[in-house]
């Protein structure tokens, strides 16, 4: 399996790193259109288990949750759903999850089966930095690498600390509030960077609000070593739900845009 240093080292440009909800529209259909993406240039795969309170997403990814859940998604599927994935090719794969599911499942379990079927890293949305080590543990055992994120708004020192507890990169929010697609990209976007590289040794990969291939130019312009992209994605999936051809052209045609952009 391709590790994130790896493929951090190997690229000129900034990583591209699509987010999709396993399952959406529903199991066969969100296999097709994640594989569209590994064919079409992403070099790392952002996944969510769907949940039912996703407290960090806007209504975009809120409803890719629904429409997963009403397919039958479950956490035994969403790893089978990540094997074949990386079985199809060997990209580091994250996984944005919230920690009620973990906790069902097993939170040693659940890390042990995640890093079995090929995953790489675990960003769990609604712990904290300040109660991490009952994630942070179980991961490391496992072999998994840890995310954590950092938002405009947290202070330099606290930055600093979430960076010393992160192993794979850290995870940039471009702008305060919940993920969806922004025809603006915030001005802050480069001094966040700045500042979060000032005390971090691990890559910075940003995400929120990234939905055209020039935004994501100018995340990586400012120095991010990748670029998330979620709601936009999310949305030529819905945009398709009727259609899994339409859905796969959709989302490869927007990542081969946005991967050209990225080292033009």
């Amino acid at each position: 399996m391709t590790t994130y240093k790896q493929i951090f080292e190997k690229l000129d440009s900034a990583a591209l790193i699509p987010f999709f909800v396993i399952g959406d529209p529903n199991y066969d259909s969100s296999l097709k259109i994640v594989k569209s993406a590994l064919d079409a240039g992403a070099d790392i795969l952002e996944l969510g288990i769907p949940f039912s309170d996703p407290i960090a997403d806007g209504p975009t990814i809120q409803k890719a949750n629904i429409r997963a859940r009403k397919s039958g998604m479950t956490v035994e599927k969403a790893l089978a759903f990540i094997k074949e994935v990386t079985s199809h090719k060997p990209v580091p794969v994250g996984l944005l999850v919230y920690y009620n599911l973990i906790y069902q499942y097993g939170v040693e379990r659940f890390m042990a089966d995640f890093k079995a079927a090929g995953g790489t890293s675990v960003l769990v949305a609604d712990v904290s930095i300040d109660d991490s080590e009952e994630i942070a543990g179980p991961a490391q055992k496992a072999g998994l690498e840890t995310v954590f994120m950092v938002t405009p708004n947290t202070p330099d020192h606290r930055m600093a600390s979430i960076a010393s507890k992160t192993t794979g990169f850290v995870y940039t929010v471009s702008t305060m509030g919940v993920t969806g697609a922004r025809t603006k990209l915030s001005d802050t976007v480069a001094s966040l960077v700045e500042r979060i590289k000032g005390v971090s040794e691990v890559p910075v990969c940003v995400g929120f609000g990234i939905s055209s291939p020039e935004q994501a130019r100018r995340v990586a312009d400012a120095g991010a070593d990748g670029v998330i992209v979620g709601s936009r994605i999310v949305q030529i999936i819905e945009d398709n739900a009727d259609s899994v051809e339409d859905a796969c052209a959709g989302v490869g045609q927007f990542i081969a845009d946005v991967k050209s952009r990225l080292n033009g």
